[in-house]
């Protein structure tokens, strides 16, 4: 046998075994992963190159209104509007970035075709007001930040030309009317420097003016009542000035009567409240009848209260100083009880026969409004005639014709008997007198 037989020849390899040892083996990635997926990465927030490319767009649509509305539409698909919505409003109003204050930044390039370089006219800054409708309309997410524009503007107003705050206050005027932002802007010029400068107050007359040419007063009251803006007008004066009268000369003196007489009589319900408060706190304490009465009477001179303001106050006063039972047949006893310890008081401010009547739309309109109270009605209204608070005539006059529409067929046909009972007392009275004569 040759030495090469001696040597042993390798035997079968074991697949399974040979793959175990190399999945063992596998190496293992170590270190810092560098490498970031596309999504995690955060650009940089460089508003330079979104400015030059708007102020290129209005560069080239220049005067025409229906061709920036256009460009604007088209270079939403394109520019990241709602990163840069701050910087975007701010080259369509100012024409370039505004920097704290409201000064134009110097270091970009500014155009000339913006708000402030527009025309200084209602009819082109409804035109503008149009591009800005347009615009937030297509990109529904622009109008959170567009209200929020108006209202760093707002507090810019120092910073801008007495032509430029004009435009300002005519085009954010037509936008309240549109109903494009909320009258909760207001609460910029309520900032004590623009106040005390007296900004605040010129700024409101270019404002109101324009809101009212486009919508009337009441619609006007309503918007600010909204958001509780109804209330807090006088506060675009300096606290020194900050009176009803003062409120009124101003306006009236500016053109604005209509906004005028809405301070006049949002004073005067802020009085009504506070007086029908101190009333319930006086009954509630139990103070004397006299002593409520005399408060009222010189409460109705002071703040030039008709009696028929002060009967409604009353009422509402005393139905609301009692916690009344649930149960029909019990809440009538309490109330008669109750009107009939405070009769001197309805009696004294009933010496009209409108108050009268007044009083009795006012138990109307209570009886309806509190379910346990419908049967109640013709029993409280009986009470009053024969404690002189209501006279017969009174009592006629609104059951023929005078009564609300509200539960007006169960209160009239509980009054029917006690009607025909006047009325045949009124006709005896008449014959009697005639006899005598």
């Amino acid at each position: 046998m040759s030495c090469l037989g001696l040597i042993r020849r390798p035997g079968p390899i074991c697949v399974e075994s040979f793959m175990s040892n190399q999945r063992q083996q596998k190496p293992t990635l170590t270190g810092q992963r560098f490498k970031t997926r596309k999504r995690d990465e955060k650009e940089r927030f460089d508003p330079t190159q979104f400015q030059e490319t708007i102020v290129q767009g209005l560069n080239q649509s220049g005067t025409d209104l229906e061709a920036v509305a256009k460009f604007l539409d088209a270079s939403g698909a394109k520019l990241d509007y709602r990163r840069y919505a701050e910087t975007l409003f701010d080259i369509l109003v100012a024409g370039g970035m505004l920097a704290p204050g409201g000064t134009l930044s110097d270091d970009m390039t500014c155009t000339e075709f913006c708000l402030f370089k527009a025309q200084e006219d209602m009819e082109t800054m409804q035109a503008y007001a149009q591009v800005f409708n347009k615009l937030i309309r297509r990109y529904k997410y622009l109008e959170k930040g567009f209200e929020e524009e108006i209202k760093k503007l707002l507090l810019f107003l120092k910073g801008f030309t007495e032509s430029e705050r004009n435009k300002l206050a005519m085009l954010t005027g037509i936008l309240l009317a549109n109903g494009n932002i909320s009258a909760s802007i207001l609460n910029s010029l309520f900032n004590e420097n623009l106040v005390k400068e007296g900004v605040s107050a010129s700024f409101a007359v270019k404002l109101f003016k324009s809101w009212l040419s486009e919508k009337d007063i009441n619609s006007v009251a309503a918007s600010l009542r909204k958001v509780g803006m109804d209330n807090r007008l006088m506060e675009l004066f300096p606290a020194n000035k900050r009176s009803c009268d003062h409120f009124c000369k101003y306006f009236t003196d500016a053109g604005l009567k209509e906004l005028s007489d809405f301070g006049r009589n949002q004073q005067s319900i802020g009085a009504r409240k506070e007086l029908q408060k101190e009333l319930q706190e006086q009954m509630l304490r139990g103070e004397p009848i006299k002593d409520i009465i005399a408060y009222s009477r010189e409460e109705l001179k002071k703040n030039n209260i008709s009696e028929q303001t002060m009967i409604g106050l009353i009422w509402a006063s005393l139905m609301s100083t009692v916690e009344w039972n649930k149960k029909e047949e019990l809440v009538t006893e309490q109330a008669i009880k109750h009107l009939k310890q405070y009769s001197p008081l309805l009696s004294a401010f009933t010496s009209q026969g409108l108050s009268e009547v007044t009083l009795l739309l006012k138990i109307q309109e209570y009886c309806y409004d509190n379910i346990h109270f419908m049967k109640a009605f013709q029993k409280i209204v009986v009470l009053l005639y024969k404690a002189d608070v209501l006279s017969e005539g009174a009592i006629l006059k609104w059951y023929n014709d005078a009564h609300l529409a509200k539960g007006k067929s169960v209160f009239l046909e509980q009054m029917k008997a006690f009607v025909e009972w006047l009325k045949n007392a009124e006709e005896e009275s008449e014959s009697e007198e005639e006899e005598a004569d």
